[in-house]
């Protein structure tokens, strides 16, 4: 129960077009004028105001709208407005055909302590669902620049991303925040750090391990299709179907007690060779059947930019006959290339980017972090990343008490010029949990190991970044290249 607010302290916008009376007043009027200027087809509309999340009643304005992108977003502004701007990037991706008009107010629900801690926020649901990131970081700077536009220029502006959103947060600090740009710091928390190209290895493995195991996805009597395919096209499969082809096989769903012996092997191998947690092994089954299914035919044009190929799984109770038997395939260089391009992380950094992650994190796994740091590291702006853990074990949403302390202790950062430790965020963080009794789980001390520790890496990955600068220039001359929006 939060029982007071940290003080806030209101300081003037540099370039603000108005006062806050006259810009909430205009507001509807000059973003329909931006939009209708946008180059796009579709016809925008808002925003309008609407009720706060129930957690920021009587303490803010909230409009929604949709972009000429077709994009669908939220704004909030408090009543005691630090002039400061958060823009939100959602995680997911979400697998629907159009922008999903409730995503972004769900989203400023999620984090509306942002909000209570004096800070604007503003969020994109996307012009679509399914995967890209390059799209989803488009229509997160656009949003930005529809709140300037009805708003006026923020004193600072912070982006934030968690999850997939985090990997959608690092694309756009990299694209639109260089020294002279909007961004002056970057907020990622348990983002998905590895990028396209990597960061889901180990749910082709878990892919190919579930089948060795389970057969039924496809069944032997099932039309077959490559497994890199996530899906086969026209497959009328549900999650429901999945969860109930995963329960035949394992019983994941059942007590111990009540599983065969089989289930229960199955169970054991599927998780020790993939290192998933049993918590979240639906999930990422899903992930990589309903997900790759969208990059690969929806995304890639039928183009598979995942392999295989040299990775020796173990664990099992029979690796041999596990890794004789367990399907294998070779990517194709020009799909691994789009995806790449769309989704990897450079390391080019210019602003200070912070990060916050749970250590026990079942979905984006702490190693990520590694990941991002060789990123960085292997672009000479580890200088710019500090990152923070905490001894958290979810994976969607992380003390409210960490999340205002986060943001705080970024502004503090770009406001002094003076990089904090992590041990200086982690002791800042009691006073904001005196207001939210959430609690603050800091581990000053922990450092994740190498990425390749938890998965598997294919043959020359290694080396970070997974893209580099100079890749990322030289595939942009390449006409068709990435994923279209």
């Amino acid at each position: 129960m939060k029982t007071w607010r940290t003080p806030r302290i209101r300081r003037p916008l540099r370039r603000r077009a108005r006062g806050r009376a006259g810009a909430v007043a205009g507001a509807a009027a000059l973003v329909a004028g931006v939009l209708a200027g946008a180059p796009a087809a579709r016809a925008d509309s808002g925003p309008a105001s609407v009720d706060c999340p129930a957690d920021l009643a009587g303490e803010a304005t909230c409009y929604t709208g949709q972009d000429g992108n077709g994009a669908h977003f939220a704004i909030a502004v408090p009543d005691d407005w630090n002039g400061k701007l958060v823009v939100h990037a959602h995680g997911g991706p979400d697998l629907g055909a159009a922008s999903d008009p409730q995503r972004s107010l769900d989203d400023l629900g999620r984090w509306s302590v942002m909000v209570d801690q004096g800070y604007a926020w503003a969020g994109s649901s996307y012009r679509r669902g399914g995967y890209g990131t390059r799209m989803a970081a488009a229509d997160t700077e656009n949003v930005r620049r529809l709140f300037v536009s009805a708003f006026g220029e923020p004193e600072r502006t912070y982006v934030h991303g968690q999850s997939w959103g985090g990997n959608v947060a690092a694309k756009a600090a990299e694209v639109y925040g260089g020294r002279s740009g909007p961004y002056d710091g970057a907020l990622l928390t348990n983002g998905v750090l590895g990028g396209g190209s990597r960061g889901y290895d180990y749910r082709v493995d878990l892919r190919v391990v579930y089948q060795y195991y389970c057969r039924n996805l496809p069944r032997p009597s099932e039309p077959q299709y490559p497994l890199w395919q996530g899906l086969r096209p026209g497959s009328t499969l549900t999650s429901a179907g999945l969860r109930a082809r995963l329960q035949e096989c394992t019983g994941y769903d059942s007590a111990p007690e009540d599983r065969t012996a089989l289930q229960q092997r199955n169970l054991d191998d599927i998780l020790a060779v993939t290192r998933i947690p049993e918590r979240t092994l639906e999930s990422h089954l899903r992930f990589s059947v309903f997900t790759f299914r969208d990059i690969v035919h929806e995304r890639l044009g039928d183009r598979n930019p995942f392999g295989n190929r040299g990775v020796r799984y173990s664990g099992s109770h029979d690796d041999a006959a596990l890794n004789a038997g367990v399907e294998r395939f070779s990517p194709d260089p020009a799909a691994v290339r789009d995806l790449s391009y769309d989704s990897d992380l450079t390391g080019r950094v210019a602003i200070p980017v912070l990060t916050l992650h749970a250590i026990d994190d079942p979905t984006a796994f702490v190693e990520h972090e590694a990941a991002y740091r060789a990123t960085l590291s292997g672009a000479h702006r580890d200088g710019h990343l500090v990152q923070t853990f905490t001894r958290e074990s979810e994976h969607s949403e992380l003390s409210d008490a960490e999340y205002a302390n986060s943001v705080a202790a970024l502004d503090r950062w770009v406001r002094s010029g003076r990089k904090p430790t992590a041990r200086a965020i982690a002791d800042s963080c009691a006073a904001f949990d005196r207001a939210y009794g959430s609690g603050c789980f800091y581990d000053a001390a922990f450092r994740p190991l190498p990425y390749a520790s938890r998965v598997r890496p294919r043959p020359g990955e290694l080396h970070w970044p997974a893209m580099t600068a100079a890749q990322e220039r030289t595939w942009s001359r390449v006409e068709g290249v990435g994923i279209a929006p």
